[in-house]
């Protein structure tokens, strides 16, 4: 997994303290044949922190109330779910759970070698190894399968933060001068009535079968890459019952060449339902990360302006 340093700017305040000490401690007292292993800080992300412990394991603990119940999702479901994929995922080896003024529950993972897509030299068929990976993912979910206000469901009950995003965007916020696409400067209003047209498509495209396994949060953080090739999937927290058409906007994030797109599309056999649903989930993507660069996250301001400037290009 990649290491990604201190605390992104952009991302949501952590609201409790962790640190090597912390995870020490919880180790000590409910997996103590682990406690002995080398512990390293390895990332802090939008909702978890990750140590590094030992060669082969990592810790995840949630960084802040919103993210406790993603971890429960991800230990009771994950291994089901990664059990019928062709990519690596970290289901969890042990279990923790709240003590000595840590609140959440939180896992020991495998260590999954691999560099972050974003990061990493991405070879031609990345767009492919992905569709078949999707298509492998998105199978019917049992009815108890958790479901996600924010991924999955019904675009338009995401209309009004996504437009308000939009919005802000195109007032202003941010101002990428070096990389091709300048938001609230010079031809923004192109860019942004542009974008405005799929999203509006998306929002009318029709559901279909929206009760499929998605993973959620599908971009290019979250996709390790070995010898320019995915290789793991990692951060399965927003795992949960929906349309696949959120997972599908990783298209547009991942894959830089037109026909490579194409190509990707065809592979997953996408209807034109869902190919306007998942360009509006590109878009919702794309939101996130630039507001997040305006805050100073280049790393997701220019995953948001290349998942733009690939959406403006097609298909």
């Amino acid at each position: 997994m990649a290491i990604l340093g201190p605390d992104l700017p952009g991302t949501p305040a952590a609201d409790c303290v962790i640190d090597a000490e912390r995870v020490r401690a919880l180790l000590s007292a409910q997996h103590p044949d682990l406690a002995c292993l080398a512990l390293e800080r390895a990332a802090s992300g939008w909702d978890n922190e990750m140590y590094r412990l030992g060669p082969d394991l990592a810790v995840r603990l949630p960084r802040r109330a919103a993210a406790a119940p993603l971890i429960l999702n991800e230990q009771r479901w994950l291994a089901e779910v990664a059990a019928g994929l062709p990519l690596p995922a970290p289901v969890a080896v042990r279990i923790g759970r709240p003590q000595s003024g840590y609140p959440y529950a939180w896992s020991v993972i495998p260590w999954l070698p691999g560099v972050a897509a974003d990061l990493a030299d991405v070879g031609a068929d990345v767009g492919i190894v992905l569709a078949r990976f999707m298509r492998a993912l998105h199978r019917p979910a049992p009815t108890a399968a958790p479901r996600n206000p924010a991924r999955g469901c019904v675009l338009a009950e995401r209309a009004a933060v996504v437009e308000a995003r939009l919005d802000r965007l195109d007032a202003g916020a941010l101002r990428l001068d070096d990389a091709g696409l300048c938001l609230g400067g010079a031809g923004s209003a192109r860019v942004g009535d542009l974008t405005r047209e799929i999203w509006r498509g998306a929002l009318a495209a029709p559901l279909e079968d929206t009760h499929l396994w998605i993973h959620g949060d599908l971009h290019p953080q979250n996709i390790l890459v070995e010898t320019a090739r995915p290789a793991a999937v990692v951060d399965w927290g927003d795992l949960a019952a929906g349309d696949p058409a959120t997972d599908l906007a990783s298209i547009w994030m991942m894959v830089g060449d037109r026909a490579r797109r194409a190509e990707a599309i065809e592979e997953y056999v996408v209807s034109p339902a869902t190919l306007a649903r998942a360009k509006g989930w590109a878009v919702n993507f794309a939101s996130v990360f630039l507001e997040a660069g305006a805050a100073g996250n280049t790393r997701l301001a220019r995953i948001g302006e290349r998942t733009l400037m690939a959406l403006l290009e097609g298909p």
